[in-house]
């Protein structure tokens, strides 16, 4: 049965306990032995094709590539074998926090991988890099790895539940240093106390204004979460080093929740699994069918409905996105960021912005990873017509459902209303993405590996897609060589095609 930590803010004088501290809380969760279920590991196996897909559409994408020579510009560390970097050989590696670096950046630069949204938002799939990275250094089997993500994937997403970031301008990835240190910890076996310790470093290290998602938006998007797991790796590190971290880190008097979040007299109801409850909160997590924030994923699907529809574009006045504040204020605009508006914008900033995403779904009746962000698919006039068309409205019902925690009803979707020349209008409304799990076609085993089998083609080898997947598909059975293998290696001269930055290493 869940169990429900109480976190609120303690004077200095009161010293709490480490026993009543959240960072010991998702120690002890980290270090239950309980096992995973048959239907979580299935979906982990799902998310880690599903990283490798994304990764393998952005290898030759300036930032991943930046990252990567980063990497490679950075020897393996002596305790260990090192860690595979997505494109490169098998036998090329680095050590475990730079793969994390260059693999998260891969991952999450084209927006494309799995989310997680209640109180805060998440890609939990961003913890699988630094747990990977380490079970490759250290030599753990598959068996070890899916326990360790396993429980990244629940500490991540029970903060989400619980603490809203983005309120106080945090950027998300503060419950992600947290959770990769603890699915670190899960993996290798370590104490309590440990991983006590590397939670409370990982989060102090990982807290930094979400600017990285607002107005003209920064390359370091990709990146964010990258840094998050490569400070989890050096955050273990540390802690197995016997180093000691700041504390109490989420309740002291000068701590996050004082200081950061909502302030000393803040409180908030973490769930976490009770004692040998397993690990499931993976199972709530959906993925991405289109290469967008996770909030446009239904208006694409709605978009492209009604373009199957006929709808008669050239003839409309205007178009409003009746959403939840989040969707309004975040990609709307309710943001006022004029970059959401502006055909020139970088892609960072096109994929945050719903009225440009709306446009061109309605137009193309499709959404391409690449094509749909080219600066002259951006730019063309009548696609510049029909965004500026476009505008976003705050609806409290939809903000009740996105923050619902019933599953049957909580939506990521809204009401359209199109306005047209001729003083008709037409409505249409969707709650939740076709490939969600309660979507009209619900990702499943086969989604994802066509999915993987569409990004990589056209920069893996037949063979390479068909080893990965193998491999992947028995990951619970995988033995560490084996893992040592859990990669994707390029088509020759693939890489040589993307930019090779000299910088400071």
């Amino acid at each position: 049965m869940t169990v429900t930590h109480h976190l609120r803010v303690h004077r200095s004088d009161e010293n709490l306990a480490r026993e009543g501290q959240l960072a010991w809380t998702i120690a002890r969760v980290a270090t239950d032995p309980v096992e995973v279920d048959a239907d979580v590991v299935d979906m982990i196996i799902n998310r880690v094709i599903d990283n490798a897909s994304v990764a393998a559409a952005s290898l030759t994408r300036a930032p991943v590539s930046a990252a990567r020579q980063q990497a490679l510009d950075h020897p393996v560390s002596v305790g260990g074998e090192g860690a595979t970097i997505f494109g490169c050989t098998l036998e090329r590696r680095t050590s475990p926090e730079w793969a994390a670096w260059a693999n998260g950046v891969a991952v999450r630069e084209l927006d494309y991988h799995d989310t997680f949204l209640a109180a805060e938002y998440s890609h939990p799939g961003d913890n699988i890099p630094p747990i990977l990275a380490v079970a490759q250094h250290v030599g753990l089997g598959g068996a070890q790895l899916v326990r360790g993500i396993a429980t990244g994937y629940e500490i991540q997403m029970d903060l989400v539940r619980a603490i809203s970031l983005h309120k106080h301008k945090i950027d998300h990835v503060a419950h992600l240093g947290p959770s990769a240190a603890a699915g670190i910890g899960t993996l290798l076996g370590l104490d309590a106390e440990t991983i006590y310790q590397a939670v409370g470093q990982a989060l102090h290290t990982t807290t930094a204004t979400r600017q990285s998602r607002k107005g003209e938006i920064s390359t370091w998007k990709a990146f964010a979460p990258a840094f998050a797991g490569k400070m989890a790796v050096e955050a273990v590190d540390r802690a197995m080093r016997g180093e000691t971290s700041p504390s109490p880190i989420y309740e002291g008097e000068d701590g996050v929740v004082a200081w950061m979040l909502d302030g000393p007299d803040a409180s908030y109801d973490v769930p976490l699994p009770a004692e040998g409850e397993p690990k499931r909160a993976i199972l709530d997590s959906f993925t991405k069918e289109h290469s967008a924030e996770y909030q446009a994923q239904a208006w694409i699907d709605l978009a492209r409905k009604l373009h199957n529809k006929g709808v008669d574009i050239p003839n409309i006045e205007s178009i409003v996105l009746h959403t939840s504040h989040h969707t309004h204020y975040v990609i709307g605009s309710g943001a006022n960021d004029p970059q959401k508006y502006d055909p020139t914008a970088s892609r960072e900033t096109l994929d945050h912005s719903i009225p440009y995403i709306f446009a061109v779904a309605l137009q193309d009746g499709a959404w391409h990873h690449v094509d749909s962000y080219a600066p002259e698919r951006a730019g063309r006039p009548d696609t510049v017509a029909l965004w500026n068309k476009i505008t976003t409205a705050e609806d409290a019902e939809w903000t009740r459902r996105y923050h619902s925690e019933d599953p049957a009803e909580k939506a990521f979707g809204g009401r359209v209303v199109i306005h047209f020349a001729d003083g008709t209008e037409l409505v249409d409304e969707i709650a939740v993405a076709d490939a969600h799990p309660l979507g009209a076609r619900p990702f499943a085993r086969e989604d994802y590996i066509r999915k993987f089998r569409t990004l990589a083609e056209p920069v893996l080898e037949a063979e390479e897609i068909e080893r990965f997947l193998e491999l992947a598909q028995r990951l619970p059975e995988l033995t560490p060589e084996e893992v040592r293998e859990l990669s994707i290696v390029a088509k020759l001269g693939v890489l040589a095609l993307a930019p090779a930055p000299k910088g400071l290493f």
